[in-house]
């Protein structure tokens, strides 16, 4: 599989998710204090990422 999203518990013990594409991590989340609330920050990207707009502040 080319893409897929990885929960991982840090250095600090917390949860946190990453989006790799070709082992490269597009990104990660904030750490989170349970398992579920991670899971959740991943249904939620799913849900509402397609169709999130994109700012460009630069």
């Amino acid at each position: 599989m080319a893409h897929k999203f990885e929960v991982y518990k840090d250095k600090a013990g917390e949860f946190r998710v990453r989006f790799k594409y070709n082992s490269e991590v597009m990104f990660s989340t904030e750490g989170y204090s349970s398992k579920a609330s991670a899971m959740n920050a991943i249904e939620s990207i799913k849900k509402n990422g397609p169709t999130a707009p994109t700012e460009d502040i630069s």
